[in-house]
Formats: C-alpha cells, structure tokens, sequence
C-alpha cells in the first residue's frame, strides 16, 4: 500500500509517497506557492509518483496538511499542520518534548505530553520577523545561500545585533549596515540570532 502527503504551506508546497507497511519514503517533491494552488499541488504529486513508476490509482489514501489543506479537493482527509509535526517528529526523534517551526510566515512552539500528543501549541504569525520569509529576504539581501551556514565552522567573525523586530525596518537597518562594511556573514549571524532570541521568548527561556 503507498500513501501521499501533501503540506500545502504558506510559501511552498511539499509531497511525499510514503510505503504503508515499513513507513519509508519513497520520494519527496517541494515548488513554490502560488495563485493556482490545487493545480500546484496535482502537478507536484504527478511528478513526485512517477519517480516512483507510480500512478495516482497505485494510493490507497492521499492526506493533506498546512495553510492550505482545504483548498486541495483530490485529498482524501485533511489533518492539521500542528497534529502533523508532533507524529512528524516523534516517528523519528521518540522522547521529543517540543517541536519548534520555522515556516514560512509563522512560527510555531508545540509542547507534547509523555505520550507523544499535542499538550498545547504557541504561535506567532503577527510579524514575518521570526520566520523563514525573514531569512529569505535577509539572504536575498546579502546574496547569500540560505543552505549553506553562514560562516564555516571556526572562521572567525561576530554577530552583528539586529534591534529592528519587523521585517520592513530590519530590511533598512541591514542596508545601513552594508554601507557601513558589515560583513554578510556577521549581519546573517545576528539575524539567525535574533530569531533563536524571538523563538526562545516564546518558549518561555
């Protein structure tokens, strides 16, 4: 038996072909969103089944999560994002007490009982500054691979602190600090910094 799963999420959509007895992933896909997301969605899953020399009739069930789950009407079941991530990682991190999301336009802090279930859930999608768009912007900014860690390990340098909580005064204070002679790599450190500050506040640390 194969399985679908579909995270239709504020910034990009992911699809994964998931084999039902063993759990394994057997291919995994991610495009942009965009304005026809069902379309978006249906293409990706087509792509992603034919790495695996599969069709849509080979499913026995296709699941759907994120922002825009419901807007996906070939899905069997919708489940929520937050229910999704706490069975995510406990399936391979057993013992996980918090799981914490960097999404695209929100941050999420999900607390787990000692079985495993969503105990409570904080989450913060007032302000980009403390999410993966923030990052986004900021490496775009610097011309910088937001794969790639910002500096490599032991190479010296600095975190440059960023006092700016929005995105849109962030943005101008990075500008300033590039005419001054910051070094990217130092502005992305504090930038990272800032956003493991704002996570931690949530998380009551």
């Amino acid at each position: 038996m194969f399985y679908a799963g579909i995270d239709a999420g504020s910034r990009t959509i992911k699809a994964v072909i998931i084999e039902g007895v063993s759990l394994r992933m057997l291919a995994g896909g991610v495009v942009d969103q965009g304005l026809k997301q069902a379309a978006l969605a249906s293409g990706l899953l087509a792509r992603v089944l034919k790495k695996c020399g599969l069709g849509r009739r080979d499913l026995k069930r296709i699941a759907a999560t994120g922002w825009g789950r419901a807007a996906l009407p070939f899905a069997g079941t919708t489940i929520t994002e937050i229910t999704c991530q706490a069975r995510g990682v406990l399936h391979g991190n057993a013992g996980a007490a918090t799981v914490i999301d960097i999404g695209g336009q929100d941050s999420k802090l999900i607390r787990l009982d000692s079985y495993g279930n969503v105990r409570d859930f904080i989450m913060c999608d007032r302000c980009a500054a403390g999410t993966g768009r923030f990052l986004e912007v900021v490496a775009g900014r610097l011309n910088l691979d937001l794969a790639r860690p910002a500096r490599a390990p032991g190479q010296p340098g600095r975190h440059i602190a960023i006092s700016s909580t929005c995105v849109v005064f962030a943005e101008t204070e990075i500008i300033g600090l590039m005419a001054s002679g910051a070094r990217p790599a130092d502005i992305m450190a504090g930038v990272r910094q800032a956003i493991a500050a704002r996570i931690a506040a949530m998380a009551g640390c």
